[in-house]
């Protein structure tokens, strides 16, 4: 039962991964044909700069790859790629001074996991992305929303043995 169980979910993960082609988005193509190409559901829309809009397709195990795709004024893709990357936080960490949620969320998309700050306010937004150190990016807002940190790695919590683990 066990191994129908293990062959069951890898089957489904194969399917899932194998669901979305970004290799096959071209520019000039519109919203719903950029849906169906990737074979996922938008899970954020952003205002751009001139009227453009920034589509957010969160995947994976825990939110680890999302792609944005940015339409232009008329909602024909012109650009997409995918930030869950080291090189994205590195710009994230060189340019938050100033910026706030919304510049955060059009810049990385939505967390993996808030955290509430507490007494101290503000929260920490959590974001996994691929790799082999288990290991996720964190940034700090405060209260107001504006950016306190340019953001840092951290140990990702569900790569903790239990406290009884032995």
């Amino acid at each position: 039962m066990r191994a129908r169980l293990i062959a069951l979910t890898l089957a489904l993960a194969l399917v899932g991964c194998a669901s979305y082609r970004p290799q096959d988005l071209r520019s000039g193509m519109s919203e719903a044909e950029v849906t169906q190409t990737l074979g996922l559901k938008v899970t954020g829309r952003y205002p751009g700069p001139q009227g453009q809009t920034r589509l957010e397709y969160a995947t994976g195990p825990y939110g680890r790859v999302t792609w944005m795709v940015d339409l232009d004024a008329q909602g024909r893709a012109i650009a997409w790629t995918q930030v869950m990357d080291e090189a994205t936080f590195g710009y994230v960490q060189a340019n938050f001074q100033g910026k706030d949620q919304p510049w955060l969320q059009y810049t990385l998309g939505r967390p993996a996991e808030v955290f509430a700050l507490g007494w101290l306010g503000g929260s920490v937004w959590n974001y996994r992305y691929p790799t082999t150190e288990c290991l996720w990016f964190q940034v700090t807002l405060n209260k107001d929303g504006t950016l306190r940190d340019g953001g840092g790695f951290g140990i990702d919590p569900r790569c903790d043995p239990p406290s009884n683990w032995r």
